[in-house]
């Protein structure tokens, strides 16, 4: 049985499921590079048009899993030393945050129970974050005796401001689903049996957008986060515009709206 499960709730909407739910979905070193490989694939995958990232059972990461073992497949020789094998690991499993980001889909993280760890990280990284009422969001990195990984002290204070993030990070509180609603860590948070048909409205909203200006404009979105002038962001913004507008789609978006229709896009 793999580690992600992978299945469409719709159309265009792939949904990848953590699935180890005896460790509460924490992440051994074949999980890692199960969702490495699985979101590099989805890169250029261009029939889905959004990515949903949740958990099964009840909870959707509650970190590493310190009980695991082994040898990661990244690694070209068993016998590097400690720090060395230790380097090479955490730059592989640092990708994961860059990749989604990279994505041309937007990433929604459908958060069910405890987010620890690296599950604080997926859902920090992703473009949104629903969180049902039984969420928790927890920086469990301090068990291990540091305190931050994986984007967090660059994706948290982003989402939450500098002064929130510093007492988040550095007494490591748990955060429930109606805070991080109210200080921005997710976009809403709804009952556990709403989880997915919430997700599924977003994604509804997003699929009768031009694909390639969803694309650009997540793009935009996230580079502009570190754009040295107002300037650069719309310089960004108008070259995104002048590629989107030029495509077929952009066209048949354009008439859907005159014909009162939904578009049927054709990645063209």
């Amino acid at each position: 049985m793999p580690d992600i499960l992978v299945d469409d709730m719709l159309p265009g909407v792939r949904r990848l499921t953590l699935n180890r739910p005896d460790s509460l979905n924490a992440f051994t070193i074949d999980t890692y590079a199960e969702l490495i490989e699985l979101l590099r694939e989805l890169k250029h995958d261009s029939k889905t048009r959004v990515v949903v990232l949740t958990g099964s059972g009840r909870a959707f990461c509650a970190g590493h899993d310190l009980k695991s073992s082994g040898v990661a497949k990244w690694l070209d020789d068993p016998d590097l030393g400690p720090t060395y094998r230790s380097r090479h690991n955490m730059t592989e499993m640092a990708s994961i945050p860059v990749l989604m980001r990279q994505l041309p889909q937007p990433v929604i993280a459908a958060v069910n129970g405890a987010a620890a760890g690296i599950g604080f990280s997926l859902a920090l990284a992703a473009d949104m974050c629903i969180a049902a009422s039984s969420a928790k969001f927890v920086n469990s990195i301090h068990n291990v005796g540091t305190g931050h990984e994986l984007g967090m002290s660059y994706l948290l204070p982003r989402a939450v401001g500098t002064q929130r993030a510093a007492e988040i990070l550095l007494t490591a509180r748990p955060i429930v689903a109606e805070e991080a609603e109210r200080i921005g860590l997710v976009l809403r948070s709804v009952p556990d049996d709403q989880l997915m048909e919430a997700v599924l409205d977003v994604a509804r909203n997003i699929m009768v957008n031009v694909p390639l200006g969803v694309w650009l404009t997540k793009q935009s979105l996230w580079l502009n986060q570190a754009a040295g002038s107002l300037e650069a962001a719309v310089e960004l913004e108008s070259r995104a515009v002048f590629m989107a507008r030029s495509t077929e789609d952009a066209a048949e978006k354009r008439q859907s709206f005159i014909d009162k229709r939904a578009p049927t896009f054709r990645n063209k």
